[in-house]
């Protein structure tokens, strides 16, 4: 059976180029997570990019530790981390392998699984709400540290897997500094949306932590939750 052209898997090549061509194009893009319980489904309407050792955001800018080391591998595969001692974040890695760059993915529609995203999720007053936020979206497809890594181009039987979807119109996509980051990386207009979109989040600049209480660049693939 010939799937139908919005659910074939993105290919390695998609993932495979700059950072800054991927996020935006990530838009529209229908992100699968399989699950013993059933398959959840999600639009992604909000993202984020960074840019690995160039990027004073990122995770990767002092280079590979423990926690980063799936940034560096080849792209098209998941980077989770956890972040502040309670929420995940789900990034997936782009570029040559070795360039440590990738995207987060901050927020998307729940299409198909909503009842079991609401169980994950029991706070949401909205179906908007349920994935509206980097965590929320990571609690909501129970992403955890045991994905970091995962090939999101296998097809749609692996754990996570991105398929074509419906890709958000360039006319649609709008582009601002990245929520939560600081420094200088604070003004990289590096988020990506789509205008008008119920399901994206709101803004926050960055505002500094106490000293210690956590540390690193985006893994946002920033600060909150990316690379």
């Amino acid at each position: 059976m010939i799937a139908a052209p919005d659910r074939m898997p993105v290919t390695r090549d998609f993932f495979a180029r700059p950072v800054l061509e991927v996020a935006p194009e990530l838009l529209g893009r229908t992100l699968v997570r399989t699950t013993p319980d059933g398959p959840i489904e999600v639009r992604i309407t909000e993202v984020e990019a960074y840019a690995g050792e160039a990027d004073p955001g990122s995770h990767a800018y002092r280079g590979r530790t423990e926690r980063n080391a799936s940034m560096f591998g080849p792209p098209g595969h998941a980077y989770v981390y956890f972040i502040y001692g309670m929420w995940f974040s789900l990034n997936l890695v782009c570029g040559e392998e070795g360039t440590a760059s990738g995207v987060l993915l901050r927020a998307g529609e729940v299409i198909r699984g909503r009842e079991l995203a609401r169980e994950r999720r029991p706070k949401a007053r909205k179906d908007r709400e349920l994935a509206q936020g980097p965590a929320r979206l990571a609690t909501a497809l129970s992403v955890d540290r045991s994905l970091n890594g995962t090939d999101v181009c296998a097809g749609p039987d692996a754990p996570l897997s991105v398929l074509t979807g419906h890709p958000v119109h360039p006319d649609r996509i709008r582009n601002g500094p990245r929520t939560g980051v600081g420094g200088e990386g604070a003004t990289h207009p590096w988020r990506f949306w789509a205008e008008g979109d119920p399901t994206v989040s709101p803004y926050r600049a960055h505002v500094p932590r106490n000293r210690g209480a956590g540390r690193g660049g985006a893994g946002k693939t920033g600060r909150q939750a990316g690379a």
